[in-house]
């Protein structure tokens, strides 16, 4: 593994107009909205139960019940331990921290890792709640997760639609996050941004949200999750060599009967063909500002990443705390924590300590 790490007063001759041009734009389509407001628990922990999922290093997993979900998440590390919550993407689950994880518990954390709805075994507690795959949503369930489970802060990781709902919840509620470590930095959008035509080079990358705009194009996806997703990791990390072994452990979690309604309304959202929930308009105006995130920060990002992602001088100025880029060299590519799971772990201990 080989490290290059950057501070502000470095990256600060490294700014442009152009650079943050383009950055409106790009994160026009990396799209990403608020948290449903919630305020700190300070009542009990709410009833967990037990699952037992045979391919998770980490049986049982657990489930909570938090806001509109039963979240199903794996947990190691001591009980009493600092907290440390890892997010996980799209379309990929919490197999991405099998190796990170121990790291972490090795050194005292209790680490969490939750499938987000539409994943694995998480399941909305009504029938009749809307399937939405709005960022705002995804970020409201980290928080109804850490209220559920009354953590008061953590330390929040991840990449790709984890790392964006690790941002928003750190840009919002900053008083219930420790530290943030997030691949490809700053991921804050929103839908007037998205909007903005990219030069077409950026725009051959996002050919499957355009795919996902239509009916087709979910007809397609729910006819081959399978197949599709694999495509989509091959082609985000073109130097990373997993096995079917690997491939397929994660893509049981797409098996989710609410995971292609989630999927598409997230890249719908995004370009303006889905309009959101009205309960999270507050915080869309909020993110539509492009708030700074002030928690000591770590950014990550792989040298061989073959997925859309902004340029790390172009959001540095976001982040306004204790900050370090750390661009991780070896073919490197969108899975970060899974292709390189050392650099990621000492990345969340490292950011613990800034």
């Amino acid at each position: 593994m080989k490290v290059h790490v950057s501070n502000s007063n470095a990256d600060k001759h490294r700014r442009h107009l152009v650079g943050s041009s383009v950055l409106a734009l790009t994160l026009g389509l990396l799209g990403a909205t608020a948290a449903h407001a919630s305020t700190p628990a300070t009542a009990a922990p709410a009833p967990v139960t037990a699952a037992s999922t045979a391919d998770s290093p980490f049986v049982p997993l657990k489930h909570v019940n938090a806001g509109l979900l039963s979240v199903a998440y794996a947990e190691t590390g001591p009980a009493d331990g600092p907290v440390v919550i890892l997010l996980h993407g799209w379309p990929y689950d919490i197999h991405s921290y099998d190796q990170v994880a121990p790291l972490l518990a090795a050194k005292g954390y209790r680490v969490l890792m939750p499938y987000a709805r539409g994943y694995g075994d998480t399941h909305f507690l009504s029938d009749k709640t809307l399937r939405n795959g709005q960022p705002a949503a995804l970020a409201s369930d980290v928080i109804d997760f850490m209220d559920a489970l009354n953590i008061k802060q953590a330390v929040l990781g991840g990449y790709d639609w984890g790392a964006r709902s690790a941002d928003i919840v750190s840009a919002l509620w900053p008083e219930r996050v420790k530290a943030l470590v997030s691949v490809s930095g700053y991921l804050i959008g929103n839908q007037a941004a998205g909007q903005k035509p990219l030069p077409p080079k950026a725009e051959l990358q996002w050919w499957y949200q355009f795919y996902f705009a239509t009916e087709r194009g979910k007809a397609g996806y729910a006819q081959n999750t399978h197949d599709f997703a694999k495509l989509i990791w091959q082609l985000a990390s073109p130097q990373w060599k997993f096995d079917d072994v690997t491939y397929d452990r994660s893509a049981k979690a797409l098996e989710n009967p609410d995971h292609v309604d989630i999927t598409v309304y997230n890249y719908r959202w995004r370009l303006g063909l889905e309009q959101g929930e009205t309960k999270y308009d507050a915080l869309e105006q909020k993110l539509a500002k492009a708030p700074s995130i002030s928690v000591p920060t770590i950014t990550l990002e792989g040298d061989a990443n073959g997925a859309p992602h902004p340029k790390a001088e172009d959001y540095r100025q976001r982040f306004t705390g204790k900050y370090e880029y750390r661009l991780i060299a070896g073919g490197i590519g969108h899975n970060l924590p899974q292709e390189d799971p050392h650099a990621f772990a000492k990345a969340v201990i490292d950011a613990d300590h800034l």
